[in-house]
């Protein structure tokens, strides 16, 4: 065994076991060459392709997720001066309508005022048409028993109409007057 030693030992001071023979490097060198030419020319390109889409697909995500906000951010604006400019109408119409309801009021009262008007003034005149009715038909009454009585008195019948009502006419006429001085003095 020790001479086994003594051969490799021997050998091994001829050659480095760690570099390699000048032949085997020359083909290893070669086959690189001829891998990494193939790898640059096939696989390099594709490599690269794949890259640059997944770059631009990145880019492009963001350029479009970019647009998508600021459109959303435009669509958001716009529905914010819709809904400021519904709320500013809501307000107008409300305005609106609570004006025409004070004025319909308004209507209403002086319509109701009219009218009540109109039946006060339909109440004096009918009242005084009753007053001037049973005035004449008091006049009468009062005449024919005044002149019943006046006969009845006198002895004789006072039948002439004519001088009847003279008689009965100037009769109330003077108590007229006196009821409009009596109540003048008070």
């Amino acid at each position: 065994m020790t001479s086994a030693l003594v051969f490799l030992a021997a050998e091994g001071e001829k050659e480095n076991p760690l570099i390699p023979p000048w032949p085997e490097v020359v083909i290893g060198l070669i086959a690189f060459v001829i891998v990494f030419g193939f790898l640059a020319k096939k696989l390099l390109p594709n490599i690269n392709k794949v890259l640059d889409e997944r770059r631009e697909a990145i880019e492009g995500g963001i350029e479009k997720a970019e647009a998508a906000q600021t459109e959303a951010q435009s669509v958001l604006e716009q529905y914010k001066a819709q809904l400021a400019e519904a709320r500013h109408e809501a307000a107008r119409l409300r305005q609106e309508a609570q004006e025409q309801g004070a004025t319909l009021i308004a209507e209403m009262r002086a319509e109701g005022q009219r009218q009540r008007e109109e039946i006060i003034a339909a109440g004096h005149a009918q009242l005084q048409a009753d007053r001037k009715a049973a005035a004449s038909a008091l006049r009468q009454d009062v005449g024919k028993l005044a002149t019943e009585l006046a006969g009845k008195l006198v002895g004789e019948s006072l039948e002439d109409h004519a001088r009847q009502s003279r008689v009965v006419d100037r009769f109330l006429d003077e108590l007229d007057d006196k009821a409009a001085t009596a109540e003048a003095a008070r």
